[in-house]
């Protein structure tokens, strides 16, 4: 199986752009790597968002969601006032939801960091769930389905 950091973003993958600011640079000048996460949450709740499976939506179906694992791998520094794109995307969605995501420094025209996530889903009441329910990989599943249509 190839590593999920290395896959492509597919035609379902949702992107946002942004500025790197002032606060999100340490003593070097670059972007501390934990406000990576940060881009990559913003990113991850538009693709959550778009496929009916955000924060809320989740909750009046009585489950939540947290995340469970998170890796990075850090190609090239953003630094302060570069324009970013980071592109989101579902990998897996059966017993956990795995995202991949693709950080790309606009300014300088190429990849900062390649990362994944993996979201477990729990009861209402906290209760850890083996599998994914349903109702979620179903309106997932939909979501695709419409952003590959021609």
């Amino acid at each position: 199986m190839r590593s999920p950091l290395r896959a492509k973003p597919p035609a379902h993958a949702v992107a946002i752009e942004g500025r790197v600011p002032f606060h999100d640079v340490d003593p070097l000048h670059i972007v501390w790597h934990g406000h990576y996460y940060k881009y990559m949450e913003v990113a991850r709740t538009e693709l959550f968002r778009a496929a009916g499976v955000d924060g809320p939506d989740v909750l009046k179906l009585g489950y939540r969601q947290v995340v469970s694992h998170g890796e990075v791998r850090y190609v090239s520094p953003l630094r302060y006032d570069d324009r970013y794109r980071v592109k989101a995307w579902f990998l897996d969605i059966e017993q956990r939801v795995h995202v991949g995501y693709e950080v790309t420094n606009l300014t300088e025209g190429k990849r900062a960091a390649r990362a994944r996530t993996e979201l477990v889903t729990l009861t209402s009441d906290g209760v850890l769930l083996l599998e994914t329910p349903k109702v979620l990989r179903d309106r997932i599943e939909a979501a695709r389905r419409a952003s590959e249509a021609p």
